[in-house]
């Protein structure tokens, strides 16, 4: 399985992927995951590409093999779309984060629905997640990574239980009941 996650920095793309390695491993797979962090800590894209299977080689996906693209953000979905599979799934949350020459006016933003259609011709089987929107009715938009981690959980060969223990080891102790939530309603997203 080659799943690469995108975002920008502060949206929790290496927490997700820490979380969906994690549930590899206990499932006695090896794991193999590479992060990218770049300009992270200024909004910055950040990526991680994680790859599990019964032995995995190589930490990195190569460029049109993903099964999965998961992407925080509708921009950062279109800048990483040409490493997805000819039958790999995009989830990418509808939220939007203007990069820097956008935010300044150097560059003009392009509409949604712009976006929209781009995402459809490269990536007919998609679904887009209100992931960002649902964490902020959480009360604490930082869960939007466990909303998307619930988003994609129907799609990957784990149990729920596995996810709940996954998230219970790996996030902060004071924050973890408010993950629980935000991984549940992330799972009614993916049953939609």
């Amino acid at each position: 399985m080659n799943i690469l996650v995108c975002g920008v920095g502060g949206q929790g793309v290496i927490l997700f992927s820490n979380i969906v390695s994690d549930l590899a491993i206990a499932a006695g797979l090896d794991v193999k995951k590479s992060e990218v962090h770049g300009m992270a800590q200024r909004g910055g894209s950040v990526t991680s590409h994680i790859r599990y299977a019964p032995k995995v080689y190589s930490p990195l996906i190569e460029e049109g093999t993903a099964d999965i693209i998961v992407a925080f953000e509708m921009m950062e979905a279109l800048r990483y779309i040409h490493f997805l599979g000819p039958k790999g799934r995009l989830i990418y949350d509808t939220h939007r984060i203007d990069p820097l020459p956008v935010s300044i006016g150097a560059v003009e933003r392009p509409t949604d629905e712009q976006l929209e259609e781009r995402l459809k011709a490269s990536a007919p089987d998609r679904r887009a997640v209100p992931a960002f929107a649902t964490a902020l009715k959480l009360g604490n938009a930082r869960v939007q990574n466990t909303v998307m981690l619930g988003a994609i959980s129907c799609l990957l060969d784990f149990p729920e239980d596995a996810y709940k223990q996954a998230i219970t080891r790996l996030v902060k102790p004071k924050v973890v009941d408010l993950n629980l939530k935000a991984f549940s309603e992330g799972r009614v997203l993916c049953m939609l």
